[in-house]
């Protein structure tokens, strides 16, 4: 399994010519003749080199960070709280009323908090309210909402809800506002701290009409949470290992024997409440939905097809054969978190704010122990690799049917909540108001009132509505220092991904195959299914679509590199 060298030619001033991939020839009708822009036949666009992004202009951060770290994948960090100083001191004068539609977990927080009134004045009277759908089904209702028009002036779209559209590149062609003549070249004078976000981040936010044809490319999105290196990982009851006098494993062979002598089946523990995620890393699968580049065979190989997946298949039958993973695994409904704080569970995967999150309640007496994430891990002594890729999270899309001068009143709010750590703007976003929301602790930090919590901790709000100018780890000092120190070291396994700099989204056919594929995986993980059908498995996904993928990503691969 290769991946491509820093020598490979890459495409910078154009998008990719995937011949038959696009939008117009998978529909077979050139595009002035199509009202809107329809196909399952997939996208593939560059998010780098385009001349019309904002012109990167530095921000001098007021406060410097306590330890400097090598962003994006290894971020810088502040071990106390800074004085906060102010980053707009020009603000603009903003009369319009805008509803914005975001997610809400749990119960919707009244807009007529005063934190919502105080928002709208520090950044100078543009009022935004939210309209807040329901988390759990977001992604599926946002899809409705955009086709019907009714989401309001914009909507927030987490990357990863973007599984939920048929065709996503060209739902956000023919739905949202072309931002590109308003932010494209020097906009610092108005918006210096848009100016200030990431290049990188601006071209992710890049969409195309036609992705044959650069001319059609433009920017659909504010950008939102730019960041990278590792989100998620294993976490580990630490203080359970060593009740037990068990080490924390450093190879998947260590794991499965630490699994073994902690789960007890009749006794209510089991290792897992569930695994997935990371199984790929571990036995040296990577790649982009499975796919990897072969250069011998010059051509994309997918990981099923390599011994590797049939060892991580016997891995997870191994938990499941020896309960050491919890009956219900199967149903996904488990709280892993509760039950690995209940001492249920030993390892639980989650994201890497959880390992901060535990330990704090553990300092404020309502946890008990400790955990801490696994290191990079490996079988069979290979080297581990800890796949990342510097993204940003998702974006906020404008309605088309704004005017230029609507769009610039809520740019003037998006070049607000860009302010980083460190500033009142981000405070007052983050926290909220003092004295009300948040009150200093012993320590100087700020830390919610119970209004707080459900008002502004809780909810997305506006949290999520541009990127930063930077990121940084931050809280807890003791937990701040942990994770600067994990980050450190793990950053010699990190591997980013083939196509870095590349949004793909595969035809449809190649997206239900591989659904199918999942399904089929969980029920030999399950016991539901044989290993021995393994290769049936295989032959059935390159049947109902894994070899239009394997063509499609062929063809996008060299576009990019070349035939290396």
């Amino acid at each position: 399994m290769a991946t491509p060298s820093e020598s490979a030619p890459f495409k910078r001033r154009s998008l990719f010519k995937v011949a038959g991939l696009g939008a117009a020839g998978a529909a077979g009708l050139p595009l002035a003749a199509c009202a809107g822009i329809e196909s399952d036949g997939g996208s593939t666009q560059e998010s780098e080199g385009f001349d019309f992004l904002p012109d990167h202009e530095e921000w001098p951060l007021p406060v410097q960070p306590d330890l400097v770290g090598e962003p994006p994948h290894h971020p810088s960090a502040f071990t106390s709280y800074p004085d906060p100083a102010q980053a707009v001191t020009d603000l603009p004068s903003g009369t319009g009323t805008y509803e914005i539609t975001v997610p809400c977990w749990g119960a919707a927080p009244a807009q007529d908090d005063p934190y919502f009134a105080t928002l709208a004045d520090s950044w100078g009277g543009t009022v935004l309210k939210l309209r807040q759908g329901d988390g759990m089904t977001y992604g599926d209702t946002a899809v409705q909402w955009i086709k019907a028009d009714e989401y309001g002036d914009g909507i927030a779209l987490f990357n990863w809800m973007t599984g939920s559209f048929g065709n996503f590149r060209e739902t956000v062609v023919n739905s949202f506002y072309d931002l590109s003549e308003i932010v494209e070249g020097d906009i610092a004078d108005r918006w210096p701290l848009l100016a200030a976000i990431p290049s990188a981040a601006w071209g992710q936010a890049v969409f195309s009409k036609d992705p044959d044809d650069p001319e059609t490319a433009g920017i659909y999105g504010i950008p939102m949470n730019y960041s990278g290196g590792q989100g998620n990982g294993i976490l580990a009851r630490t203080d359970l290992l060593e009740a037990e006098g068990l080490a924390m494993p450093t190879t998947v062979e260590e794991l499965l024997e630490v699994c073994r002598a902690w789960s007890d089946d009749a006794n209510g523990r089991w290792a897992f409440a569930g695994l997935d995620w990371f199984l790929g890393q571990w036995f040296g699968l990577g790649g982009i939905d499975g796919w990897n580049w072969d250069p011998e065979q010059k051509k994309m190989i997918n990981n099923i097809e390599l011994p590797e997946f049939t060892e991580l298949m016997e891995f997870r039958r191994t938990l499941w054969d020896e309960k050491l993973i919890h009956p219900d695994a199967p149903t996904g409904t488990l709280d892993a978190a509760a039950m690995q704080m209940a001492g249920q569970v030993m390892f639980t995967q989650d994201n890497l704010v959880r390992w901060n999150d535990y330990n704090l309640l553990v300092k404020k007496g309502e946890a008990e122990g400790a955990v801490a994430p696994l290191p990079p891990l490996a079988a069979k002594g290979r080297t581990p690799i800890v796949p990342v890729s510097a993204g940003i999270g998702g974006w906020t899309f404008l309605n088309k049917g704004l005017s230029k001068e609507q769009v610039e009143e809520i740019l003037d709010v998006a070049n607000w909540t860009a302010a980083p750590y460190g500033t009142t703007e981000w405070e007052l976003l983050n926290y909220g108001v003092e004295g009300t929301h948040f009150e200093m602790d012993a320590d100087g930090n700020p830390a919610y009132t119970a209004v707080g919590s459900e008002v502004v901790q809780n909810p997305v709000n506006l949290k999520a509505f541009a990127c930063q100018v930077d990121t940084f780890l931050t809280g807890d000092p003791d937990m701040v220092a942990a994770r600067f120190e994990y980050n450190a070291s793990i950053k010699e396994y990190f591997v980013e991904p083939p196509f870095q700099g590349i949004r793909i989204e595969a035809p449809a056919e190649a997206k239900a195959a591989g659904t199918t594929l999942w399904d089929q995986q969980q029920d030999v993980a399950y016991g539901r299914a044989e290993l021995s059908s393994i290769p049936e498995m295989v032959e059935t996904y390159m049947k109902n679509g894994g070899e239009v993928a394997r063509e499609y990503y062929t063809e996008a691969y060299k576009n990019v590199y070349g035939d290396e």
